[in-house]
């Protein structure tokens, strides 16, 4: 029996429940080439039978869009989605209008009747909604107008007044008000113009934007169809406004609302590489990278001591909180976490240096938290319905007040080639000078790379739902094209200070003195074969295969041979070069244990424990490889602690006629 069958046998039987379920299943397995009448009948009987009514209006809506069942639809849509919500559209039109008439600056005052309005909207969920163009006869999905994305270049130049036309985001509209400074904070004409090319469009958004607070800075210059010709509108000589009367007011510490966020996908990615590039921007406050619990603990420390009204005098508190910023901190009302990182970030003159005191902006935080790594943790669902992915990392960014309590965040996250990024952490790891305890035991950085995924993420996440993935390989190799992409990703100008590393502590992408200067390739081409085998890079590259495709890397160890659990058998044999130095640490760390705890014991037995500590955890590294690289054949679907479903983060995309060289692979 099929699908429909099922749920109409269910429905006969009056188990409404197992006929719901059924129902749902054809529709989600439904398309065009399917009769319109079950699908007619299934999603009446699903919407009816009070469950998920998202799936029935989609399906109302491509089948009506489809020519099927108009009036019937039309009426079905309009008494069940429509008219409960009427009133509160009239409402929201009304007093936008009133708001707006009442506005020095929108010169088209002539606002149509609300049954003349060219658009219906239909909510789909608590924020989309589905809109309904009554010119077209047409169905058109989805307006969510409160969407966390900002996704257009706003501030490609601040030379002239910022222009945009045709913006129907209320989050985008609130960011740009939130952003860019009053006229007399800088002293110059400094409007926002928000062009718009169809009236009546815009007058059917007054159902849902609430411009009334927009309104009350009058940042805001509305221009209709022709009226873009007034652009940029001389205030002095219409208005009788002078803004050259006023002088520059320093940025206050609440007018840095939006954050970039440089997160660390894994060790030795090439991070501290793309701080150095936006180190010095006019528009950023930056630190290079920052251990995140150390400036978490600063944050604390210096809020208590606020909070205490002890006064800032000795020399840890000047340095992160100087009596200027202390002043301006003062002035705020409540200071939160968000409002003490961004103090922080201003009170340091490495971070604030090269700030424009007389942009039109208020400056982003530029901020790249750092740990010593990243760890995964992988979790089988129940039944094999997936694996949910949790890094104790960027959990603790995501809870954290500091991330949460900006309004603005956009995200980016350098990639490395992975078996590239995995040799160099091991040549770290390796290296005397930076390991901080001599007797510690080697961690096993190939099974935390194969759980690593850390560049897949939940599109419900505020945190990632405006973000990008760059390539490591691509900023070196294709300097102009990457960060101008970049840059209008992140709503910056791309400045001269992007076309070099102006960083002050070494422009060195893998934190190692000497190493691969500026725009050195040499990071690129490095493969780190004294640290590392062909084996566990082939096992990496198997495993991250659909990583390579998504990101465009292709294979220098796995060649696409057929894998089963002899081949994994044997390439996990062939990992001794790794295997050698964790067994090696294992055994003088064990060594020094037991000789501290048992001065008097003989040293060939002390060698005899040791061993068999070495052996047991041998064993105990092969198993929990085995069992990852068994985990991740299984091709199973990744989920958040959420049971939101993970996708890898979206690719940054360059201009190819901006392209230096050939892309990289």
């Amino acid at each position: 029996m099929t699908a429909i069958e099922i749920a109409r046998r269910m429905a006969e039987l009056g188990q409404k429940e197992d006929a719901k379920k059924a129902y749902l299943l054809f529709l989600n397995q439904s398309g065009p080439d399917d009769n319109p009448k079950d699908q007619l009948e299934a999603a009446s009987y699903v919407f009816f039978a009070k469950g998920d009514h998202k799936v029935p209006l989609i399906t109302f809506m491509t089948l009506y869009n489809r020519g099927f069942f108009q009036a019937e639809l039309m009426k079905l849509m309009t008494q069940a989605f429509y008219q409960p919500n009427l009133r509160i559209y009239q409402k929201q039109y009304a007093e936008n209008c009133m708001a707006l008439s009442q506005y020095p600056y929108l010169f088209h005052k002539e606002f149509p009747d609300f049954d003349d309005l060219p658009v219906q909207f239909f909510p789909y969920d608590g924020k989309k909604f589905i809109a309904y163009h009554k010119a077209e006869n047409r169905f058109i999905p989805f307006v969510d107008i409160h969407d966390p994305v900002v996704d257009r270049y706003f501030f490609r130049d601040l030379e002239n007044p910022i222009l945009t036309s045709d913006l129907y985001s209320q989050y985008q509209m609130e960011y740009l008000n939130d952003t860019v400074r009053k006229s007399e904070w800088i002293g110059r004409e400094n409007h926002i113009y928000l062009h718009y090319t169809n009236w009546e469009l815009f007058c059917a958004y007054l159902q849902l934007m609430d411009l009334r607070e927009l309104l009350r800075d009058e940042k805001f210059v509305f221009l209709v169809g022709d009226e873009i010709s007034q652009y940029p509108i001389d205030f002095k000589e219409r208005f009788g406004i002078d803004y050259s009367q006023y002088s520059v007011k320093p940025v206050g510490i609440r007018e840095v609302n939006r954050m970039i966020w440089h997160t660390q996908l894994a060790a030795h990615n090439g991070g501290d590489f793309f701080n150095e590039i936006f180190y010095g921007h006019p528009n950023l406050l930056i630190f290079e990278s920052i251990m995140y619990d150390k400036l978490r603990d600063l944050i604390s420390y210096l809020r208590g001591k606020v909070k205490q009204e002890v006064r800032l005098t000795d020399e840890i508190d000047s340095t992160w909180l100087n009596t200027q910023i202390r002043l301006r901190l003062a002035q705020v009302k409540d200071p939160t976490e968000k409002d003490y990182l961004v103090a922080v970030f201003m009170s340091n003159p490495e971070s604030s240096r090269y700030l424009d005191p007389n942009s039109r902006i208020a400056p982003a935080l530029f901020f790249q938290p750092h740990f010593p790594n990243v760890r995964a943790k992988f979790d089988v669902k129940e039944g094999d319905a997936g694996i949910v992915l949790t890094t104790n990392q960027y959990d603790e960014v995501r809870r954290s007040p500091m991330f949460q309590q900006f309004k603005y965040i956009k995200t980016f996250t350098p990639m490395r080639r992975i078996t590239s990024s995995y040799g160099a952490t091991i040549r770290f790891m390796l290296n005397p000078e930076n390991q901080k305890d001599e007797h510690a035991m080697l961690s096993d950085e190939f099974s935390n790379r194969l759980l690593n995924r850390t560049f897949m993420v939940d599109r419900h996440d505020r945190l990632f739902r405006d973000s990008v993935l760059v390539r490591f390989e691509d900023g070196k190799l294709n300097p102009k094209a990457t960060f101008t992409a970049l840059a209008e990703f992140l709503d910056l100008p791309y400045t001269e200070s992007m076309t070099y590393c102006s960083g002050r502590t070494g422009l060195n992408p893998e934190s190692m003195k000497g190493n691969d200067l500026g725009f050195d390739p040499a990071a690129v081409y490095r493969t780190y074969d004294e640290y590392v085998d062909d084996a566990d890079r082939a096992l990496i590259e198997y495993c991250m295969r659909d990583v390579y495709e998504m990101y465009g890397y292709d294979f220098h160890y796995y060649q696409g041979e057929p894998v089963d659990l002899q081949w994994v058998a044997e390439k996990l044999d062939g990992i001794t070069k790794l295997n050698q130095s964790i067994l090696t640490s294992t055994k003088e760390a064990m060594k020094y244990k037991l000789t501290a705890s048992n001065k008097n014991q003989l040293e060939e037995v002390l060698d005899q424990i040791a061993d068999q500590y070495v052996e047991k955890r041998r064993e105990a590294v092969l198993k929990n490889r085995m069992l990852i690289i068994q985990t991740l054949m299984r091709n199973l679907q990744f989920f958040s602690k959420e049971n939101h479903p993970l996708y890898m983060m979206k690719p940054l995309k360059l201009d190819p006629a901006l392209l230096e060289q050939p892309l990289y692979h």
